[in-house]
C-alpha cells in the first residue's frame, strides 16, 4: 500500500487525471460530503462484494474514508484479494476539508 496526501490527490484531480477513487465510508457519510469517489463501504470490501471493481486489480486504486483508518484497512484487504496497486489517502475527508474548506 502506498500513501498519498490530500494535496497530491487534489492536484491530480485538478489536472484532469483519470483516477480510480474509492470512498469506503457509509452511505450517510457520503451523502453529507464526498469528493466524487465511487462509494463501496468497507463492509462490502470485507465481505468480498467488489464485483464492480474487479477490473481494477492491476490499476492504481486510491482509497479514502473519514480519517484514513478504514481506507488503510480496505487497501490491505484488497491487496489480499490480489489488487496490486492500492493507495491510501492520508487523513481522509477530514484532511481534505481542513485543507480545502468550502
Amino acid at each position: 500500500m502506498k500513501e498519498i496526501t490530500v494535496e497530491e490527490l487534489k492536484a491530480r484531480l485538478d489536472a484532469g487525471e483519470k483516477i480510480n477513487l474509492l470512498d469506503v465510508r457509509e452511505p450517510y457519510e457520503y451523502a453529507e460530503f464526498n469528493i466524487g469517489g465511487q462509494l463501496i463501504p468497507l463492509g462490502n470490501i470485507q465481505a468480498n462484494a467488489i464485483d464492480e471493481i474487479e477490473d481494477l486489480r492491476n490499476e492504481e486504486v486510491i482509497i479514502h474514508c473519514r480519517s484514513g483508518k478504514r481506507s488503510a484497512t480496505a487497501c490491505a484487504i484488497l491487496e489480499s484479494f490480489g489488487f496490486t496497486n492500492t493507495t491510501n489517502v492520508i487523513g481522509g475527508v477530514l484532511a481534505w476539508q481542513e485543507k480545502f474548506p468550502q
